[in-house]
């Protein structure tokens, strides 16, 4: 048959040949040269210790030092960055590389080379953009990196692949990305080499090019070491200690090392080192089968050939010295190493090739590439790489040890990370903060359940298809569910409940009573599906939802929410707080304060609200992804003065919450407790324990985070079964109907609130937000950030957050907004959408975003509310711009069942007769001083 099929059969046989009779090539574990301590510590960390001479031993003795501020484990891609980056800082002279093998040692055929730009969020394409202008100016200087630009094309089979493009295509002016979508004739123009079969057309992206990843990392580590960085080779670490919380020194087979910081960037091996430390620096990651496929030289094969990818065909290829190099990825990827025992070298992370496993790639590559197969092939690798539970790369600080840094989970894309990765990360170091927004890479959004072996092994079968799967809104995974679930999540899937997970928990995000039970007539467990960039599946399930919620009662899970529990024996929680957030938090207890944890330059680390149970103790409620996150802020920014006085704990697992929403939950809770919930008794914004049913202890919130009026109930988890029944059961007189994620995301972009980690981050600041008001600036403790905001203040805000009602856009037919369209002022790029989606109360498309003020030489300048509501708007959608309205306030909808409190209270922009509405003091205790 083909030269490249008969190829196949012979490595096949060949692979089977290198196989054990345990399926894989081992290294010796233990060699007559290792020292018996070294070796039950490298056993520990299963990890298999190279033999290593005495001789060696003692030359590596004598060069590692007795100190260095920083030492960065690893001298892969990724560290080499990190080193160059810190080196280009000056502190070169201080800091260690040190490498278990040798340095840049990942094989040249273990790498597609690819340093391009073509990522799902703006943090990754920048990150990437950075990367590939780095290899650029390192080839400029005349050093090896192999880098020559050839554009990459992106192949798109179906009608959603190409508006995933366009999308791209409409990001591309705000993210600085030149792009174009092609037909699929000019895709043929670019590379001649493919076969149009299927095709709808493409994306040209001619800035991005390849590379030799080998040459790149010594390019890096050359310059790292010119500028004074050390490295040593052959020398692995065998414990990371700590003192106090943070790093203190780094113990190696060669000797022990002083140290301020410790710089994870192991890679493949990264989980494992993490277990190095006490305690265990989690870093959740998992080894699965990658295979490339190189051929023998071809004649006459252009050394300008793109690189091409066919997302839909889950390949791609490239041309590399005169020969294709190809690969892809699999739908479900192949686990390795179950047991957890992951060897040390390079050579042993090189697994036999499985032909029954990539046969699907290679028909789907000889499908798009028919000429290839007349090529001979040279070799499969089966290189082994690692990837997240969430398919994104792991950057930060660890939450366990301070000073302790990770970058890893580079999902085979290492070349086109590492630059962007070292700066940020030496940024981190040196400074403290940079650039860019991190919170969607950081290590933080993980938990320990993420790090789980058997979790990891579940989730990872799935990660790397998803890379190149069409990037739907609220796209979930399948695997790695039913893993965190309130006490009443099974009344929720009886009643119908399809959902989504966040941070591991379940949570409805809508309801459907159609197929809600298998054939044997029990709940079925179904995970939410959008499928689309258009009018979603669950419209109309949603807004039911909604309606209920405005006009009769909803009942939501809140659980997955970040709880925790502050207190003191004194007034130590009082100024830790104060000193924490930028609003007063010295209220009256029973009072809820929604406040923002800004950094030093004012933006959002958090955003809270805070109920103060007495005097001295607080409960805060934060977004769900801020559980890991949270803890580490408050813990890193305690005064020493404080830590010993002041406890926090997590009791998010503690709590059931339950929201009920809408203008009779009143008179509802009022029948099922004894307390009085009048409005003068039980106002807006304030807090009360209540019995409820037969429970006791039940915090009540009166706030509902979506506008609506509600309130939210936090349940001891053994009184949350009886609580939700009494209040459903209750309930049926008003007609109560459960309401998922979606409806209560739907009230809140309608009412223009805000929500941190989707319109709020790190380079947020309260003032752009309108959120002014909330900052204290009077306060009698300086906060952190406030000196920024004060200048900010004084200076003007640079973007100004805004509401856009989209007209002239059918729901029906047209592409939906899902967040990060571009938005034009008067024809003139001025923001982007952050949250989005469909108003039902307004029948339109609602938009928040940013908007920002540049004039024609690309000058920023300050943004006012004149400059906002004086110019004409529209909204770029998929390749499509509608016209839209601006608002600069929260509005009032209109309702049968006006609330004089609730339209008084408005999340964005100052309302001067607040504050009178949302005093009190007559009926509830007022804190000492």
């Amino acid at each position: 048959m083909h030269r490249l099929l008969r190829s196949v059969a012979i490595s096949c046989h060949a692979a089977a040949v290198q196989r054990t009779d345990h399926g894989v090539r081992r290294l010796s574990i233990t060699g007559s040269d290792v020292d018996p301590a070294d070796e039950q510590v490298l056993r520990k960390r299963k990890f298999k210790p190279h033999q290593q001479s005495a001789e060696l031993s003692e030359k590596l003795a004598g060069q590692m030092p007795s100190q260095a501020r920083v030492v960065i484990c690893g001298g892969g891609i990724t560290g080499a960055s990190v080193a160059y980056h810190l080196g280009l800082k000056g502190w070169g002279g201080e800091t260690l590389l040190v490498e278990q093998d040798r340095v840049g040692g990942e094989l040249p055929w273990s790498a597609c080379g690819l340093a391009g730009r073509f990522e799902r969020s703006y943090t990754e394409l920048k990150l990437a953009e950075y990367s590939t202008d780095l290899i650029k100016s390192l080839t400029e200087q005349g050093l090896p990196t192999g880098w020559r630009q050839v554009g990459s094309l992106n192949l798109g089979r179906n009608f959603d692949r190409m508006t995933s493009f366009n999308r791209m295509k409409s990001q591309a002016i705000a993210w600085g990305m030149n792009c174009e979508v092609l037909t699929p004739e000019q895709c043929l123009e670019r590379c001649p080499l493919i076969s149009l079969d299927g095709v709808e057309g493409g994306l040209w992206i001619p800035e991005d090019g390849v590379c030799d990843p080998h040459l790149v990392c010594h390019a890096y580590l050359e310059e790292a070491k010119r500028m004074g960085v050390r490295v040593i080779e052959f020398c692995a670490i065998k414990k990371i200690h700590s003192a106090h919380g943070k790093v203190e020194r780094v113990e190696t087979t060669a000797g022990d090392v002083a140290c301020e910081y410790f710089v994870n960037c192991s890679g493949f091996w990264a989980r494992e080192v993490g277990t190095l430390s006490k305690p265990v620096v989690k870093v959740p990651l998992k080894a699965v089968e990658h295979h490339y496929l190189h051929t023998k030289p071809i004649d006459q094969l252009d050394p300008n050939t793109p690189f091409v990818r066919d997302f839909d065909g889950r390949i791609f290829f490239r041309e590399c010295e005169g020969h294709i190099l190809a690969g892809g990825f699999e739908r479900e990827a192949k686990m390795v190493y179950e047991d957890g025992i992951i060897p040390l070298s390079q050579q042993a992370r090189q697994h036999p090739p499985d032909w029954d496993h990539f046969h699907e790639l290679l028909d789907s590559l000889l499908h798009r590439v028919p000429s290839f197969r007349e090529a001979k092939l040279d070799r499969l690798t089966n290189s082994l790489q690692v990837f997240s539970p969430d398919c994104k790369w792991i950057l930060g600080e660890s939450p366990e040890i301070q000073n302790y840094y990770v970058a890893a989970g580079n999902k085979t894309m290492g070349v086109s990370a590492s630059g962007g990765i070292g700066l940020v990360l030496t940024d981190l170091i040196t400074k403290g903060f940079t650039y860019l927004d991190l919170h969607i890479l950081d290590i933080t959004r993980f938990l320990g359940l993420h790090n789980n072996r058997k979790f990891l092994r579940d989730r990872c079968k799935e990660a790397p298809g998803k890379h190149f799967e069409v990037n739907y809104p609220f796209e979930e995974f399948q695997t790695g569910r039913n893993l965190r679930m309130s006490p009443i999540y099974p009344q929720l899937k009886e009643a119908g409940a399809v959902f989504g997970q966040s941070m591991g928990y379940e949570r409805p995000n809508y309801f459907d009573q159609n197929d809600k039970q298998d054939e044997f007539g029990l709940p079925r467990f179904r995970i939410a599906r959008t499928k689309t960039f258009g009018k979603p599946p669950w419209f109309d399930h949603v807004a039911s939802e909604y309606r209920a919620c405005r006009e009769r009662i909803g009942i939501a899970d809140y659980s997955s929410f970040t709880k925790y529990d502050l207190w003191s024996k004194g007034n130590e929680v009082v100024e830790l707080l104060q000193y924490l957030c930028s609003n007063d938090v010295d209220v009256a207890v029973g009072s809820i304060i929604h406040t923002g944890m800004q950094n030093p330059n004012g933006g959002y680390e958090n955003d809270c609200s805070l109920a103060r149970l007495s005097e001295r103790h607080y409960m805060m409620i934060a977004p769900t992804i801020q559980q890991t996150r949270s803890m580490c802020w408050i813990r890193k920014h305690m005064p020493a003065h404080l830590r010993p006085k002041v406890n926090v704990a997590d009791v998010t697992s503690m709590y059931t919450a339950i929201c009920i929403l809408g203008p009779y939950t009143r008179v509802l809770l009022s029948e099922l407790t004894d307390t009085d919930l009048s409005p003068r008794s039980f106002p807006f914004f304030t807090y009360k324990e209540l019995d409820v049913g037969l429970a006791d202890g039940i915090r009540v919130l009166n706030i509902t985070h979506t506008g609506e009026l509600g309130y939210v109930l936090y349940i001891p988890n053994e009184y949350a079964l009886h609580v939700y029944e009494r209040l459903y059961q209750a309930g049926q007189k008003y007609n109560i109907q459960h309401a998922g994620y979606y409806a209560t995301r739907a009230l809140r972009i309608e009412k223009f609130y805000a929500f941190w980690g989707q319109d709020l981050d790190t380079f947020t600041t309260p003032l752009e937000c309108g959120r002014s008001w909330r900052v204290k600036f009077n306060k009698p403790i300086e906060f952190i950030g406030r000196s920024a905001l004060l200048k900010q203040r004084e200076e003007g805000v640079k973007r100004m957050y805004v509401q856009l009602l989209l007209n002239d856009h059918d729901h029906e037919v047209d592409m939906w907004c899902w967040g990060d369209e571009p938005i034009y002022r008067d024809g003139v790029y001025v923001g982007m959408t952050t949250t989005t989606g469909y108003g039902y109360t307004f029948e339109k498309q609602v938009c928040l975003g940013f908007v920002r003020n540049i004039d024609a030489n690309g000058q920023e300048l300050p943004v006012t509310s004149e400059y906002v509501l004086s110019g004409h708007y529209e909204v770029e959608v998929a390749g499509v711009r509608f016209e839209a309205k601006v608002n600069l306030h929260s509005p009032n909808l209109p309702t049968k069942f006006p609330d004089r409190e609730r339209e008084a209270y408005h999340a964005t922009r100052d309302r001067p007769d607040q504050a009178d509405l949302l005093s009190f003091s007559s009926n509830l205790t007022t804190t000492g001083q």
